[in-house]
C-alpha cells in the first residue's frame, strides 16, 4: 500500500487534461501514420532503419567499436536520407492533409471522394452503354441492403471503371447481377436482388430493370441499369424511374442524389418531376 500511496496516486493526480490530450493526438498520429505506410515501399524501408538501430545498439553493449562508430555516424546523416527516400509518401501525405476536412486531417489513409467513384462509374456506364453490355450498379446509402440481398461474391475492391466493366463483360463469373457500392468499395457483386411488386410496369422492362426497381421500393438506395438490348442508361431511386440518360445527365444526378441527406431534400425531387414510371 505504500507504494501506491507514495508512487501510483501522486502520478495519476499529476495527471491532467491537456497530458491525456496530447497522448490521444500523438496516439492517433502514429496509428494513420502507420496504416499510411503499411503498403508501401517505406514499411520495408523503416523495418531496415529498426534492425541497423537494434545492431547499433548491439554493438555498443558488445564493444564492437568499429561497427558502432560506422552505424553512428550512418544515423546522423539518416533523417536527411529517409527525408529523400520517402519524398514521395510524405509529398501524398501532405496533399491529403491538404485536401481533407478538419475531421479527415489525422486520418491518412488514402480514398475516393464521391465525385471520383461518380466519375469512374460514370465512364464504365459509357463503355457499357456504348457495346450494349448490360448492367446494374445499386449504391447504397443510409439503409443497408445486407438483409435484401440474395448471394453474391464479397469483394471490397476499389472502385474503377476497368474494374466495373470487367465484372459485367458477358459469360465472365460475375456478370449476371448487381454490384454493389457500398461507401468508396464494390462491395459484393453477382448478388441478385428482390424483383419490383409494380403490377403497372410495361413489360418491355427487363429483369434488371425489375431487379432495380424493386431494390428501390424497400431502401433509399440509388440503381442504375444499362439495357442489354438498347444500351439506354435508367436510374431508380424511391421506386421512380428516370429512363433515357445520357452520361452527363446521369454524373449530374448522381452527384446530386448521393450527396448527404441536408443537401439532397432540396434537389432530389426535381430529377423526378414529371417522369414517368
Amino acid at each position: 500500500m505504500g507504494y501506491l500511496e507514495t508512487v501510483i496516486y501522486p502520478f495519476i493526480k499529476s495527471i491532467q487534461l491537456t497530458d491525456v490530450l496530447d497522448v490521444a493526438i500523438v496516439a492517433v498520429v502514429i496509428y494513420n501514420v502507420m496504416k499510411f505506410i503499411r503498403q508501401t515501399r517505406a514499411m520495408q524501408l523503416l523495418k531496415g532503419v529498426g534492425i541497423l538501430l537494434v545492431v547499433m545498439y548491439i554493438s555498443d553493449w558488445l564493444q564492437l567499436n568499429v561497427i558502432n562508430f560506422i552505424l553512428i555516424n550512418t544515423m546522423q546523416v539518416g533523417v536527411t536520407a529517409l527525408l529523400i527516400v520517402f519524398q514521395p509518401e510524405l509529398r501524398r501525405g501532405l496533399e491529403h492533409m491538404g485536401r481533407s476536412k478538419l475531421s479527415g486531417i489525422l486520418n491518412f489513409e488514402e480514398s475516393k471522394s464521391l465525385a471520383d467513384v461518380i466519375d469512374e462509374v460514370c465512364i464504365a456506364v459509357s463503355s457499357c452503354a456504348k457495346t450494349k453490355t448490360g448492367a446494374l450498379i445499386v449504391f447504397e446509402r443510409k439503409s443497408g441492403l445486407s438483409d435484401i440481398l440474395t448471394g453474391g461474391t464479397v469483394l471490397n475492391a476499389e472502385i474503377s471503371s476497368e474494374v466495373l466493366e470487367n465484372i459485367f463483360v458477358p459469360n465472365t463469373p460475375l456478370h449476371d447481377g448487381a454490384v454493389i457500392i457500398r461507401g468508396e468499395k464494390i462491395y459484393m457483386a453477382s448478388t441478385v436482388l428482390p424483383l419490383s411488386s409494380n403490377k403497372n410496369l410495361s413489360k418491355e422492362f427487363g429483369t434488371r430493370h425489375r431487379a432495380a426497381l424493386g431494390v428501390s421500393e424497400l431502401s433509399d438506395c440509388v440503381a442504375l441499369v444499362v439495357s442489354e438490348e438498347t444500351g439506354k442508361i435508367s436510374v431508380m431511386i424511391n421506386g421512380d424511374m428516370i429512363r433515357n440518360l445520357s452520361v452527363s445527365s446521369l454524373s449530374r444526378l448522381l452527384n446530386k442524389v448521393l450527396q448527404p441527406e441536408t443537401e439532397e431534400k432540396s434537389g432530389s425531387s426535381k430529377f423526378f418531376k414529371g417522369r414517368a414510371k
